[in-house]
């Protein structure tokens, strides 16, 4: 995809449960999580209430075969002609409410991750976390038949009608036929039978039925809060991280898993990062990086050893902790990394800017995009409303040239790797153009036992005399694009705010 100055390259393409003036926003139809597959032609979404609905193209598997990679589809001269269009398909109920007794622990549902597994079949399988539990699911078309139309056969009786038969009562023998029945009760039947009781059973096709299956649920392995899950390029593990471990699952072993990156220290009291998201590489299977609340990306090798405490490699801008404040370590913290398809670079996503890193270059990444500069000046304010803890995804499209992430107001930032490409394409994601969001109230501060939250708790105790007077904001600040994905085929972009699914085409 070349670069594009204008934002009219881009256009609202379908919009699901976006939100009237004035109707009230529950808080379990937020959207938490957004998956495309690897075809494109589903799309899974995950929501605060536990529930996972999924998208299909409406005209099939019309996308091309997921082997034709890039250089297969440029050899072949193949140009897409129309942008894929989605259309509902199911819903089920990924994730329950739990309580943890021994924690005294609330447990919510909301779908923290979603990853899609690669299948040999027509079936799919998605894995979903939400805080303590991945779970393994299984979504199949079942053909749903029915009966259409059913009436008795002319050579076939009932065994009512037979014992009826006076000829059958009296012991009457009479010439039958080589299959058993008697010629005079059934000729009786025949000749009473009417020309529409002649039709046979018919049995009607009643369309398909989707079927969502568990198939495995890999629990009880994290004491924090999940905060991602990435499948491996090998189809049979995955890892799951939470804010001090990496643990490595074989997706068909739910009971057992092995710890291979630990980060928690002997005193607690000495702990100065977590980890905040990890990923495999897309092509290497022994792979993987993960980024911490100090803006470190390390790059670790499962070879090297069982317990993976040294990295390979380790990804810091070195510009970024010139001059330190109180809010550097803050939003320095990076909320979301991806890797482009190529495996050789990934995007990274902090507070303030978007950075896309090279693998071969670990002191300052290839290209920083500006995306809450305009900011600096509030981060005080931000603190306090507690917005400066947003945590911000990002995603990077099928060619890795181009990328995504989300902002305040609803706004999509979009970027493309190249020369006049730092402002990048701003689009409001709205069904209506310049719409003012609706207010909301602050929510509620987490009680949750999740590092990240026992963090912001020490920052604010030790930075509680430095509260704005003016708590003035805008309500801007309550419409946040923070969930998006990039079609892997095609320029589509699907992005959430609120309860609303919006996709872009270009």
């Amino acid at each position: 995809m070349k670069y594009r100055e204008e934002e009219d390259c881009w256009k609202l393409s379908q919009v699901f449960g976006e939100r009237c003036p004035g109707e009230e926003l529950q808080d379990v139809d937020i959207v938490t999580s957004i998956e495309f597959d690897k075809s494109g032609d589903y799309l899974a979404v995950g929501d605060r209430g536990g529930r996972i609905i999924i998208f299909e193209t409406k005209n099939g598997k019309d996308t091309p075969n997921p082997q034709f990679y890039q250089n297969e589809l440029e050899q072949m001269d193949y140009t897409s002609t129309k942008h894929p269009e989605y259309q509902y398909k199911t819903e089920f109920q990924s994730h329950e409410p739990e309580f943890d007794y021994l924690k005294s622990l609330e447990i919510e549902e909301k779908v923290n991750r979603i990853r899609w597994c690669s299948t040999p079949n027509e079936s799919m399988f998605i894995l979903s976390t939400n805080d303590k539990t991945i779970k393994l699911w299984k979504v199949k078309d079942r053909k749903v038949k029915k009966v259409k139309e059913m009436n008795p056969s002319p050579y076939v009786s009932s065994e009512n009608t037979l014992l009826a038969d006076r000829s059958f009562m009296s012991g009457q023998e009479t010439p039958s036929f080589s299959n058993g029945y008697q010629l005079e009760w059934t000729e009786k039947v025949a000749k009473n039978m009417s020309p529409s009781q002649e039709v046979q059973t018919k049995i009607a096709n009643n369309g398909d039925a989707v079927h969502a299956r568990c198939r495995k649920v890999y629990g009880h392995a994290h004491d924090f809060n999940i905060n991602s899950i990435s499948n491996n390029s090998d189809g049979e593990t995955f890892i799951s991280a939470d804010d001090l471990r990496i643990n490595l699952w074989n997706l068909e072993i739910s009971d057992q898993c092995f710890n291979i990156v630990d980060m928690k220290p002997s005193n607690m009291d000495e702990l100065t990062e977590v980890i905040t998201s990890a990923e495999f590489h897309p092509v290497h299977c022994n792979l993987l990086a993960y980024s911490s609340s100090r803006g470190f990306i390390r790059l670790i090798d499962m070879r090297q050893s069982a317990l993976c405490d040294h990295s390979i490699r380790i990804l810091q801008d070195a510009e970024s902790n010139v001059s330190k404040t109180f809010f550097t370590e803050i939003i320095a913290s990076i909320s979301d990394i991806k890797f482009a398809s190529n495996g050789w670079h990934l995007l990274s996503r902090d507070y303030m800017n978007l950075k896309l890193w090279d693998m071969r270059m670990d002191s300052t990444p290839v290209t920083t995009f500006k995306i809450h500069e305009h900011l600096r000046p509030k981060l005080c304010d931000l603190y306090n409303n507690d917005s400066i803890f947003d945590k911000f995804g990002c995603c990077v499209s099928g060619n890795g040239l181009d990328f995504a992430t989300g902002s305040y107001s609803n706004l999509l930032r979009i970027f493309s790797h190249g020369v006049g490409s730092a402002e990048g394409i701003t689009i409001e994601a709205s069904k209506i153009r310049n719409r003012k969001p609706l207010p909301q109230a602050a929510p509620p501060r987490s009680q949750r036992s999740s590092l990240s939250n026992l963090t912001r708790g020490f920052y604010r105790q030790g930075h509680e005399n430095s509260r704005s007077g003016s708590n003035d904001f805008s309500s801007d600040f309550n419409s946040k694009l923070l969930h998006l994905a990039w079609h892997p085929r095609t320029d589509l972009i699907a992005c959430a705010s609120g309860n609303s699914l919006f996709l872009y085409h270009a």
